[in-house]
């Protein structure tokens, strides 16, 4: 079924067909819902294949949990997401006409899909709000420095970001003082800055208590809608809080795909995973 619609999307394969690996409107064409398409990627490193025949489909507001052991491919995956690494073979589209395996990193996070990596990475020696002021500076369409004085409105988004990301009382510390956890929301705070429609979260717990954990959980829940997110992670328990639909990755492909109920009485991911 994806196979087909790709091959449509494409059209007759003619590479200077008008439209054909590019932006056909403006914006994301969501006219089917989905703003996520991987059909049959492949990626091999000197003979070992880290995706095999990945196909994947994620819909435009969804919060999808992607799981599986160490080696399983979701690392690559987010890396061919998000134009790190280039697919030896399949297609990757980003809603229905943006081809990602012709973008660059920059290109692509520009089209609106944003990546947070595990460890946070946040400027220490700047408060929280000028963190969240520096990244909404990085939009090439704000020309002005951080000593220029902001517009209300843009105090205003700031303001209301550090507060959805429970960071509101602690706008003017240090982010190098910020717990663990505080940087991690700090860091989506800053990808939320961007205005992207596709956030890709690599484990955001690791690392957390266990209040820090349950507001992290709240915190997705509240962005899935306004917000596509595709969470990688290793606690179960988070999982489970939050996942409508888990898909599970073994030796680069998809094992197992469901809700997370179905998912863990899988005999086939209690064996390579669950179980382990």
């Amino acid at each position: 079924m994806m196979t087909r619609l790709i091959q449509a999307l494409r059209g007759s394969g003619d590479q200077s067909a008008p439209g054909y690996g590019r932006v056909l409107q403006p914006g994301i064409d969501l006219s089917h819902k989905v703003i996520l398409y991987l059909d049959d990627i492949t990626v091999s490193f000197d003979g070992f294949k880290a995706l095999n025949k990945l196909t994947l489909e994620v819909d435009a507001g969804e919060l999808r949990c992607v799981i599986g052991p160490n080696g399983a491919g979701k690392t690559t995956m987010m890396d061919v997401i998000t134009g790190k690494t280039r697919p030896d073979a399949g297609t990757a589209f980003f809603g229905q006409t943006i081809d990602l395996t012709r973008l660059t990193e920059p290109q692509i996070a520009h089209a609106g899909i944003g990546r947070k990596f595990q460890k946070p990475t946040v400027f220490e020696r700047h408060s929280a709000f000028e963190n969240l002021e520096l990244a909404m500076k990085a939009d090439k369409r704000v020309r002005r420095t951080l000593s220029a004085r902001l517009a209300s409105e843009e105090r205003d988004r700031i303001a209301a970001t550090l507060e959805t990301v429970a960071l509101g009382e602690a706008a003017d510390r240090l982010a190098g003082l910020l717990s663990h956890g505080q940087k991690q929301w700090l860091e989506i705070g800053m990808l939320l800055m961007q205005e992207p429609q596709l956030l890709l979260l690599d484990e955001p717990v690791a690392g957390m208590t266990d209040a820090e954990t349950e507001r992290t959980a709240e915190l997705f829940t509240s962005l899935a809608g306004a917000h596509s997110l595709i969470v990688v992670e290793h606690d179960m328990d988070f999982v489970s809080r939050i996942a409508r639909t888990v898909t599970v990755l073994h030796e680069g492909g998809v094992l197992a795909e469901g809700p997370m109920d179905a998912v863990q009485n899988d005999p086939r991911v209690i064996e390579v995973y669950l179980g382990r």
